[in-house]
């Protein structure tokens, strides 16, 4: 991907009060991707901003557990455990980092990641795995119409990733309508929702390692920041499109993160 100049700073900015400020904070409104329902969850690469080897596939584990810090499996190695909170404080700290312009041309989508504290999860490696997504060139800025930067705390965003625990997750996304019942994430405008518990454990029989899932996490609902729709499933045994709802199932589809292959837009059949 090329050199890449990071700034760093191992400090974190809080963004948001505690429980009952969430709905007022985020105010309402939700992603052009359908009604109030659920929405997918989100994608993220290796952490680091560099290219890395792909992971080996294994196996995938049991959906995580809803109670409170319990150790739930992680998709890839079958004998380690994540521990999932169920909540957190309520309060975000954003990773004080900058990255490269990402893309030729276009319009630049500046963006910065927050994540709440007590998920135990650090801003600073969270932001490294999202940038890497979507500075890669099979992601949004494939074709040159648009180009995405990381930015700090300090800077202004067109629109924030927030990795939130299940509870404050379905709270926040709750104020657009949207009904995701701690499980899945969502996209409401200039704010793109992750559930950790996703981001930990991913999903049974994604077929894919954790890492293939985050990737597909962070464009899925990236994409939606930047005006995707839905889309199905082309055909048994062909790629899902990374627009496809691939949280809820692949519907005969393979898994696969990536909205460009081979340099071409994929895509399936738009669904409301």
């Amino acid at each position: 991907m090329g050199s890449i100049l990071l700034r760093f700073a191992i400090a974190a900015a809080v963004l948001l009060g505690a429980g009952a400020a969430i709905g007022s904070r985020f105010g309402s409104g939700f992603t052009p991707d359908g009604v109030p329902g659920p929405v997918d969850p989100y994608l993220v690469a290796p952490g680091t901003l560099r290219p890395t080897a792909p992971p080996s596939p294994s196996e995938t584990a049991p959906p995580a557990t809803q109670a409170a810090g319990r150790p739930v499996a992680s998709p890839g190695d079958k004998t380690a455990a994540a521990t999932v909170p169920r909540t957190g404080t309520g309060r975000f700290a954003t990773a004080s980092a900058t990255g490269p312009v990402r893309g030729t041309a276009g319009p630049l989508h500046r963006y910065k990641v927050t994540v709440e504290v007590g998920s135990g999860q650090e801003p600073l490696d969270v932001a490294m795995i999202i940038e890497s997504v979507l500075g890669d060139p099979r992601s949004w800025t494939a074709n040159g119409s648009l180009r995405l930067q990381l930015v700090s705390g300090d800077d202004d965003a067109d629109f924030t990733v927030l990795l939130a625990t299940p509870a404050t997750s379905e709270a926040i996304c709750a104020t657009g309508g949207l009904k995701t019942e701690g499980y899945s994430s969502c996209r409401l405008p200039g704010r793109v929702v992750l559930n950790l518990a996703r981001w930990l454990t991913a999903i049974p029989n994604y077929g894919a390692p954790l890492d293939e899932y985050r990737r597909y996490l962070v464009n899925h609902e990236v994409g939606h920041q930047l005006g995707r729709g839905h889309e199905a499933c082309p055909g048994r045994g062909r790629p899902a499109p990374v627009m496809q709802q691939q949280t809820y199932g692949l519907n005969g589809c393979v898994a696969n993160a990536w909205p460009y292959i081979n340099g071409k837009r994929y895509s399936g059949r738009a669904v409301k």
